[in-house]
């Protein structure tokens, strides 16, 4: 293996620096908004504002002073209606935010007869085309790769946790996002990630393990995963998760990269894992289907079409890349 960079997985080639220092500013968000060359993010439903397609996509970006006012932070106006706003860093050029619209924004609003209503949140959506960043991440610069992921890693953890865990009562963005405080009992609360392995298996023979999960289309298959338990290293999370998906044993595990999969929160640890067994049973829950493939097995399934890979973003086609050697074609 060596064919892949480890130090630049699609979803982790941030170049800007987060400021973490500016994020406990009084109403940083507001502040930076009036700055010269900040920068707009846009994000909905989990997508967000981009040009062209997966062959060659960049974020689109709005000046800050053209924002709708209507849009801007507020405490008078909630946040279901609004939206959220999201400090995200700086780089040389000034400041860059997230304005996560909400998700019913792209629905027509309804005025009175004869009166067109207002909507600044819709009309952002209506303007503006929306990509998956499952999609786009691989052909977006790597400033506008890590802007995105910490986007919708960020938007996504807001839109689960609007209420205290602690109390049940509404809680609101501070801290330029990166916190929520309960309105009731002042608590604080951060974002989260959820490790989880991913890991390409290979035999004595140096054949590569893939599997198709059950919610997967017939023919797509990729390297094995599964989420890190509690009190347990990452190494015996490989073992058990191999174990319990395919019945096959694992000796050695060797660590290759990480990359964020925020979808809506995982931190993706990727490795390398031996097997001592190569004796297939699948669990039929989790995965369905599990084959050992040899690089040119996987080269003539992939022309046949019998063998889809996944995409080109995410760190499991990175795992399986490394592992032939070379670039497979597909998206």
């Amino acid at each position: 293996m060596g064919y892949v960079d480890w130090d630049t997985l699609p979803l982790s080639r941030a170049t800007t620096g987060r400021g973490a220092h500016r994020r406990t500013e009084p109403d940083v968000v507001a502040h930076v908004l009036t700055e010269e060359g900040t920068r707009v993010l846009l994000v909905h439903r989990g997508r967000l504002a981009a040009s062209g397609d997966s062959g060659g996509a960049e974020l689109v970006f709005v000046a800050g002073p053209a924002t709708d006012p209507a849009l801007a932070p507020s405490k008078d106006v909630p946040e279901s209606q609004r939206g959220a706003w999201l400090y995200l860093g700086e780089d040389d050029a000034g400041a860059f935010v997230a304005l996560v619209l909400p998700d019913d924004a792209g629905v027509p609003a309804v005025g009175l007869e004869g009166i067109a209503p207002v909507n600044p949140a819709g009309d952002l959506v209506a303007a503006h085309t929306w990509l998956s960043l499952r999609d786009l991440g691989a052909a977006l610069s790597a400033r506008d790769a890590g802007l995105a992921t910490e986007a919708v890693a960020l938007a996504a953890w807001h839109a689960a946790h609007p209420r205290c865990p602690r109390c049940g009562e509404p809680t609101e963005p501070v801290h330029g996002g990166w916190v929520r405080r309960c309105t009731n009992d002042a608590s604080e609360h951060y974002p989260r990630t959820d490790p989880a392995v991913i890991m390409a298996v290979v035999d004595d023979g140096d054949r590569l393990l893939l599997g198709r999960a059950a919610q997967w289309a017939p023919g797509k298959f990729s390297t094995l995963a599964g989420y890190v338990e509690p009190g347990e290293p990452l190494e015996a999370a490989v073992r058990r998760e191999v174990l319990e998906e395919v019945g096959v044993r694992i000796g050695a595990v060797e660590y290759r990269g990480s990359q964020p999969w925020p979808f809506p929160a995982s931190l993706m640890l990727g490795f390398v894992a031996h097997a001592t067994s190569t004796e297939i049973h699948v669990d039929g829950d989790e995965v369905v289907d599990a084959r050992w493939f040899s690089r040119a097995g996987l080269a003539e399934a992939i022309d046949a079409g019998s063998v889809v890979l996944p995409s080109r973003t995410s760190i499991a086609r990175s795992l399986i890349e490394d592992w032939f050697g070379a670039a497979l074609p597909g998206a």
